[in-house]
């Protein structure tokens, strides 16, 4: 009978070691999937958050009033009486709880080509003061397709994550948005 009893007690022992080894590697493997699952939303919102910029940068601000478009803006003048880029990113961004003065600048994406439209302002690109890029009448990348002009978007935004005892904890990432839309006539 005791020979049973010191049999059972040497494999609680075993299992009670086995699972303080594979308890921190499962807990560091559940919090890498919820950090990459927030990395990956947060890059979801940005995107969103350039194509509703651009949309904006792309559109007249009415039809009667010639091609005038919309300005850049600051996020200080949100809520703007007219619809600025910024304030169309920084909506977007804050309606996920996201900081948009946090925005860094764009990474490089090459030199646009501007469109040559009669009766239209020349092209232009510039960076807002909250470091959004913004690319007016410019031709846009569609291959196969009839070359259109239109307005991109784009910034950058950090990452950081917060996984213990790995090579990743409190490293910063750079997620980049770039979107763009095409003008309407």
């Amino acid at each position: 009978m005791r020979a049973r009893i010191n049999k059972l007690r040497s494999t609680e022992a075993a299992e009670i070691a086995e699972a303080a080894m594979v308890m921190p590697v499962v807990f560091i493997f559940l919090l890498g999937i919820i950090w990459f699952g927030r990395a990956f939303n947060i890059y979801s919102t940005i995107t969103q958050a350039a194509q509703q910029g651009a949309i904006v940068a792309a559109r007249p601000t009415c039809a009667t009033c010639g091609n005038a478009f919309p300005a850049n803006g600051s996020v200080g003048a949100c809520p703007a009486p007219n619809p600025t880029v910024v304030c169309a990113v920084s909506a977007v961004m804050q309606a996920s709880s996201l900081d948009p003065t946090q925005i860094i600048g764009s990474a490089s994406i090459g030199t646009p080509v501007f469109c040559a439209i009669p009766f239209a302002p020349a092209g232009s690109c510039s960076t807002t003061s909250n470091n959004i890029k913004v690319c007016r009448e410019i031709l846009l990348n569609q291959p196969g397709q009839i070359p259109v002009c239109g307005a991109t978007v784009s910034f950058q935004y950090p990452f950081q994550f917060y996984l213990p005892f790995t090579s990743l904890n409190l490293t910063q990432v750079l997620l980049s948005a770039h979107a763009q839309s095409r003008m309407e006539n």
